[in-house]
């Protein structure tokens, strides 16, 4: 089963031009989705990825991606 990753466009923290590349990298098989997760309140503040079922977040979107890597299904 490929991995099941989903970003916010609208987030502020996280830019989608170069989270992806980054996400694609980590899990060449993951099905990214691209768009609002009506996850706001947090959005707000953190950078945020939804990876298999679990919300990651981190003060920057790379941090987030680093923290995301640990739940990359091989």
């Amino acid at each position: 089963m490929p991995n099941d990753i989903r970003i916010c466009d609208k987030c502020k923290h996280m830019k989608v031009k170069t989270a992806l590349p980054k996400l694609k990298a980590i899990a060449p098989d993951a099905d990214v989705k691209v768009a609002c997760k009506s996850y706001c309140g947090p959005c707000s503040r953190f950078a945020f990825i939804f990876i298999n079922g679990r919300y990651v977040t981190g003060a920057t979107e790379d941090e987030a991606i680093e923290k995301a890597k640990k739940y990359v299904k091989k």
